[in-house]
This record gives structure tokens, C-alpha cells and sequence, in this order.
């Protein structure tokens, strides 16, 4: 409730003594509104997200896996492991495992991160414990495969909210700045112990599923967290770039956004000054777009990169008439 306490010390508190404070103008007054409607929109945003991913999670726990006895990878994997091979409860053993990683993730992602994080975990303790969701199917396959997905959506959504619901990136992240290991190869080890671990106790053809399951949960997951559609930024660097940029804004419908440069030697040789443009667009319009840059300039270089996420701009396409 901080942002509400400040907007109301900011806008009446502060008016009431005039004197030691000069009034607000309207402007101030509408601008620190604002800041707070952006604020509790996103919170609620971020809340909605939050508690969508227990549910989904919670779903693909009790629906598919722990019928079945397959577990997950990270944290939860480790927490359905021993929930197995022992009489501890499992929404007990998820708060108690990922007590270590809000700790470390406060210490290095911040108080904010660390708040969400306790308030989603422990929320999904809270369902997986009272809420009971039907047996879906009894097919390895299939639970295997939707197991992980409503697990990974679920962990995903959370993700975007800032939160998260497994604390095995957090380690990962902690350990990649001490290292030079990277995070995935981080997750993978603990994984791979995970999983031996799965096949010592329970059953090989149980580790194997499992592994099913891991790989449906994380590429639900990258899926959740890197968007529905694929974008490409795109950098064109052309002595046409007045075509090329009246080209992207109208047979494209895109936005785009002009840098100021110098060209160093190519096949033209050094030419001075050139503006650069920069766009991003779906991957589907990447052959139109070559193809009308061809007919501009055949010349002009064009480099690609992958883009996870956007926000802002114009990247949803819009019609122009004439």
C-alpha cells in the first residue's frame, strides 16, 4: 500500500500545511494519479497472473503427476521426489524447500521479488493442500505431457509477474555470478541428480516419464515467458533509407526507428553519413520485407536478431489507406 500512502501524502497531507508547502498545481496533482493508477494496474495485473499460475500448477500436480508418481525437475521435482519416497506432505516440503531460495533471491533480486515469491509458493502450498482437483487420465504418456504443461504454464505466469513458483533459477542465477557456468547448465546438473536420483528410488521407466515432463513444463514455460508471437529486430543500413522506412511504415504497417551513423568501408567504399533504421517485425513478414528492400536497394545491409518480448511502440500492425 505504499504507492496510496504516498499519493495521499503527496496530494493531501502536504496541501493542508500551507505553510510550510506551496499548493499543488493541477498538473503535479494529475501526474501523481497517475503514477498511482499505474501501480495498483499493475499489481492487480500482476496478482491476476499470480494466482492463475497456482491454480494451473496446482492442476497439473494433483490431476496428472502425483497419481502417476512422476515428478518435475527443480525444486518441485525435488519436493514431489520426496513426497514419494516419504510421509511428508507435499505442499509442506514445496515452502520448506524454497525457504533457501526467497532468502537467496531477496539477497540478490530484491525485497520485492523475494515478497512475490513467498506469497506465490506459499500459495500454492495453500491449494495443492485444500483445493482437490479430479484425475484426468491414466495414459503415462499423456500425463506426462499435459503434467508438464499446466505445471510449466503455470510457473510461467508466475514468472511474468516477477514472481516465481520453483526457486532453482534463483541458485542458478547466484551461482552463474560467482562461476562461469551458465544458468542453463546450472539447472540441467541439478536436473540430471534429480532424475538419477527418480530412477534409484521409484523406477527407471518413472525417471524417464518424469523427464517427459520436465521437457513439456520448460518449453510451456519459455513459451509463457518469451510471448505468443516470434519478433526479429531488424538493422538496415542503406542510402535509401527514405524509401526503405516509407516502405516499412506503409506496406508493412510497422513502426520503426532512425539512428544517425557513419558508414565505415564496404562495397561502395566509405560514403560518410547514413541513417540506420531499426524495426521489428514478425517473423512471417521477414521474406516480404526482404523482398521489398531487394527491389529499393539490393545493396543494403540488413542484419536480423531475435527478439524474446516487446513492449510499446508500434508493433501491432495497422492498415494505411490512400
Amino acid at each position: 500500500m505504499k504507492p496510496i500512502k504516498n499519493f495521499i501524502k503527496k496530494n493531501i497531507e502536504a496541501p493542508s500545511n500551507a505553510d510550510n508547502h506551496q499548493p499543488l498545481s493541477r498538473f503535479q496533482v494529475a501526474k501523481n494519479f497517475r503514477e498511482l493508477r499505474i501501480t495498483v494496474k499493475r499489481w492487480l495485473k500482476e496478482g491476476i497472473l499470480i494466482i492463475a499460475g497456482i491454480f494451473l500448477a496446482a492442476f497439473g500436480l494433483e490431476s496428472f503427476l502425483l497419481p502417476s508418481n512422476f515428478i518435475d525437475g527443480g525444486a518441485t521435482g525435488i519436493a514431489l521426489l520426496i513426497s514419494e519416497i516419504s510421509t511428508f506432505s507435499l505442499s509442506v516440503l514445496l515452502v520448506i524447500i524454497n525457504i533457501p531460495f526467497v532468502f537467496l533471491g531477496y539477497k540478490i533480486l530484491g525485497k520485492e521479488f523475494a515478497i512475490k515469491a513467498a506469497l506465490a509458493i506459499s500459495g500454492l502450498a495453500i491449494v495443492t493442500a485444500t483445493v482437490h482437483f479430479p484425475e484426468v487420465t491414466h495414459d503415462k504418456l499423456l500425463v506426462a505431457i499435459f503434467g508438464g504443461f499446466f505445471l510449466g504454464a503455470g510457473i510461467g505466469l508466475t514468472v511474468r509477474a516477477g514472481g516465481v513458483l520453483d526457486g532453482t533459477e534463483v541458485l542458478a542465477i547466484a551461482i552463474t555470478r560467482k562461476t562461469s557456468l551458465t544458468i542453463g547448465d546450472i539447472i540441467m546438473t541439478i536436473n540430471i541428480m534429480v532424475f538419477a536420483t527418480a530412477a534409484y528410488f521409484l523406477k527407471i521407466e518413472t525417471a524417464l516419464y518424469s523427464m517427459i515432463t520436465y521437457l513439456a513444463a520448460s518449453k510451456t514455460l519459455d513459451f509463457i515467458i518469451e510471448g505468443i508471437e516470434e519478433y526479429t529486430g531488424i538493422t538496415i543500413v542503406s542510402s535509401h533509407s527514405g524509401e526503405i522506412s516509407n516502405m516499412i511504415e506503409v506496406k508493412l504497417g510497422r513502426g520503426f526507428t532512425i539512428y544517425k551513423g557513419k558508414r565505415g568501408f564496404g562495397k561502395k567504399g566509405s560514403t560518410g553519413d547514413v541513417d540506420i533504421i531499426y524495426t521489428v517485425i514478425t517473423r512471417l513478414e521477414i521474406s516480404k520485407l526482404n523482398g521489398e528492400i531487394e527491389k529499393i536497394d539490393p545493396y543494403a545491409f540488413v542484419v536480423m536478431q531475435s527478439v524474446k518480448d516487446t513492449k510499446g511502440g508500434m508493433i501491432k500492425k495497422r492498415s494505411y489507406s490512400h
